[in-house]
């Protein structure tokens, strides 16, 4: 047996990363998702969301918004930020071609990852649909 991956596991790998070209980086690009004012709610979460137009390159970017007032501790800030990154990912290639904010607007009473990356999904589901 080789030390050396296979060629296969790196392309599953790259095609599981999550690039910068998907990621809302500057102020200004939440900037724009935040004014464009489209949001979907769920119990903890907001989902604002900006479409891209047709001169920009397509496909969906996630930006985050965890703020030190509703969760404390900086572990339990990068679970919920990991578990959006993931959901995100997974959900990418069915996501319209948009800027996509996901906010924690409400303090959990409990952290519970797999009822917090349920709600995840459930927002990043209604976001594939077409807009009505």
């Amino acid at each position: 047996m080789s030390d050396q991956p296979s060629v296969v596991g790196l392309r599953a790998v790259s095609a599981a990363a999550f690039p910068k070209r998907y990621r809302l980086i500057k102020t200004d690009e939440y900037s724009s998702v935040f004014g464009f004012r489209r949001v979907l709610k769920s119990r903890h979460f907001l989902l604002h969301y900006r479409p891209r137009s047709p001169e920009e390159v397509p496909g969906a970017r996630l930006g985050l918004v965890v703020a030190k007032r509703f969760l404390r501790r900086s572990v339990d800030r990068n679970l919920v930020r990991r578990l959006a990154r993931e959901q995100f990912r997974l959900m990418r290639a069915c996501l319209r071609s948009s800027d996509f904010v996901l906010r924690l607007a409400v303090r959990p009473p409990v952290l519970d990852r797999q009822a917090m990356a349920q709600e995840i999904r459930g927002l990043l589901s209604k976001a594939a649909l077409p807009p009505r």
